[in-house]
Formats: structure tokens, C-alpha cells, sequence
């Protein structure tokens, strides 16, 4: 079997896609345009070369987030630690989860035809990713900023199937003269996720019965993809206001998907987001992106966008944003927390 027909059988476009959510509400707010620009602790998700732009010994940051009514939930912690003036580590976790599944398979006894509800029972079907990650700066190469992760993937569906995966990122980020650019390989070497299932004997027959596939172990390859962007920091009124648009690029190699742009050997979906600061407290946010094209009730063709807003406000050590969006592109928009804070080691005495 040759290795293209391997991937177009083991590598679906959505794998893994919990990770393309996205994670912050300021990042969110701006329709994911942070690529080039996003300098803390967030960088671990986003880019990791951004870590370099952490100022604290330690940085964390927490977000919590439902969709669809609150049936999945969307959780994110992240803590970066700098070691030097030029290295920073940082450590990523997100779970997402549909939690408290009802399992009715024991519902009725098919010998009596009796129905008993104390058989129901629950499950989850939860997705996390550990991303450890590392930036760091170059006094020959000024401007210059590179950054990695290494990526563990888990994935559990109550006691029927679960996985393990692995996978690296890397990133860059480039300043130059006023301008930042900055890009991140997702999956650069593909990620392979290893999955295993146990599944009882009735719930093989209920398969058999209902005309299902019954899953069997193997190796699911997710392929690499690129994200692109630049900014630029324009400062006004005695450097009172700021004003940062980034402009960037999802590019995406495994055919053709709903985007902008849809080729056969990639799809290019892109995006803007645009931060207006004042006195580095308040924060007033815009992004518009995911761009797809599909039909209006009448049945012609109609082009949509998701647009998104936010707010910000930092006091000292604290940061809280908001974020109204759809990344979901269901046009269910959530409103969406998150915390970030500084800590800086006690000098010594």
C-alpha cells in the first residue's frame, strides 16, 4: 500500500481539532490574529517563540469555557517560568470534554422486555493536550525569536476507547523596524495518535445490529499546517493610545476545505484582528475571520464571516478579558473569561 493512500486513510482533516479552537479571550477577540504578536504566557498555545516576550519570572493563565448550551466544556491552564533573559519554558494544558453521557445500553432487558432505569449509567468523552514548551532569544540575531513544543495528546471515551499522541510545533517570531511577523509549523513531523477500544460483547452486537463499523485499533495522523501573521504598533497622543492590527493566515495541507481559499493541495483561511489600547489598562478588540462559503435559505450561494469583539483590562500583575465569538463557526456565539497574572521572584537579600 503506497504512503499517500496510508494518509488519506488514517489522516481525516478534523483530527485533533479541539486544538484549533483556540484559547484566551483576547487572542479569541481578535479572530485568533496573535500570531506574530502575542508576547506571554499564552505564546505556548499561540506561538511558542512569543514566550520570549514574557516580562515575570512566572506567568499563568486560566480560561473555562462552554459550548453548545453547556453540553462540552473547554478548559485551559498555562504557567511559563523564564529562566534567563533569553529563555523561557512554559507548560499548556487543555481539556475538552462532553461530560455525564448517558449510556443505555443496559436500558431494557430483551429477554423480559422490561425497562429498568437504575441501568443508566454516564460517561465522558474527553480530549487533553499537555504542550511543554520552549523559547528562546539569540544575541547574535537581534529581533530574532524561535520557540518549540512538544505535545502530548490524550484522548478518552469512557471505558471503550482511548489514545495516546504525540507531536512537535515550531515557531518564530521576527521584529523589524516597527513591524513583528511571526509564524508557527502545527504538527510539523504530523502527530500520531494511537487508539485502542474495549468494547463489550453487547456493544458489538448493537453495532452488528444497527449496521455500524465496529472500530478497531490503529493510528490516526494529523498532518502539519502553518499559521502565518503580521503586525505592526502604532502609539497616539503622547504614547497614550495604541493601535495594533495583525493581519493573518491559517494554511492547511490536507485538500480542500470551507475557506477563503480551497485547493486541492491546500486551503488558505484568513483573518484580522485589531487592538486598541489605552495607557497600556484598557483594551477594545475586533477580529474578523473564517470566512466560508455556503448557501442562504433560498438555496444561492452566500459568503460568512464571523465577526468578534472583546475587552480588556490590566491593573499591575492582572489581566481580564472578554470575548464575545463564534469559533465554532456554528453561529452559536459563547462569551468567554479569561485571567491572566504576573509573579516575580523576591530579590535576594
Amino acid at each position: 500500500m503506497s504512503l499517500s493512500k496510508i494518509y488519506s486513510q488514517t489522516a481525516p482533516k478534523y483530527s485533533n481539532d479541539f486544538l484549533q479552537i483556540g484559547i484566551g479571550a483576547d487572542a479569541l477577540a481578535m479572530a485568533n490574529s496573535v500570531t506574530a504578536s502575542v508576547n506571554d504566557v499564552t505564546a505556548g498555545y499561540w506561538n511558542p517563540a512569543g514566550l520570549m516576550g514574557v516580562q515575570s519570572d512566572i506567568e499563568g493563565a486560566l480560561m473555562h469555557d462552554e459550548y453548545f448550551g453547556g453540553i462540552a466544556q473547554d478548559d485551559y491552564l498555562a504557567l511559563s517560568y523564564k529562566f534567563d533573559s533569553s529563555s523561557v519554558f512554559g507548560l499548556t494544558i487543555i481539556r475538552f470534554g462532553v461530560d455525564n453521557i448517558q449510556y443505555t445500553i443496559d436500558l431494557e432487558n430483551l429477554t423480559t422486555q422490561s425497562v429498568n432505569y437504575n441501568n443508566i449509567s454516564s460517561f465522558s468523552d474527553a480530549q487533553y493536550a499537555f504542550l511543554f514548551s520552549y523559547a528562546r532569544s539569540f544575541k547574535n540575531l537581534p529581533g530574532l525569536t524561535l520557540g518549540g513544543n512538544v505535545k502530548v495528546i490524550r484522548s478518552i471515551i469512557g471505558d471503550f476507547a482511548s489514545s495516546w499522541g504525540f507531536g512537535l510545533d515550531a515557531g518564530a517570531q521576527y521584529r523589524y523596524k516597527g513591524w513583528l511577523f511571526g509564524a508557527v509549523g502545527k504538527d510539523i513531523t504530523s502527530t500520531f495518535n494511537a487508539w485502542s477500544y474495549s468494547l463489550s460483547q453487547d456493544l458489538i452486537n448493537v453495532f452488528q445490529q444497527t449496521g455500524n463499523e465496529i472500530p478497531q485499533d490503529g493510528l490516526e495522523i494529523t498532518l502539519p499546517s502553518l499559521q502565518i501573521g503580521a503586525a505592526r504598533t502604532f502609539s497616539y497622543f503622547h504614547d497614550k493610545v495604541s493601535f495594533m492590527p495583525e493581519l493573518g493566515a491559517n494554511i492547511t495541507f490536507d485538500g480542500r476545505r470551507n475557506t477563503l481559499i480551497s485547493t486541492n493541495p491546500m486551503s488558505v483561511d484568513p483573518h484580522l484582528g485589531v487592538e486598541v489600547g489605552y495607557k497600556g489598562i484598557i483594551f477594545l478588540r475586533l477580529g474578523v475571520g473564517n470566512v466560508q462559503t455556503s448557501t442562504d435559505p433560498t438555496g444561492a450561494a452566500a459568503t460568512y464571516v464571523s465577526p468578534d469583539f472583546g475587552v480588556g483590562l490590566k491593573i499591575k500583575s492582572f489581566s481580564l478579558d472578554y470575548a464575545l465569538t463564534d469559533n465554532t463557526t456554528a453561529g452559536l456565539y459563547s462569551n468567554i473569561f479569561s485571567i491572566k497574572f504576573d509573579i516575580n521572584k523576591k530579590p535576594a537579600k
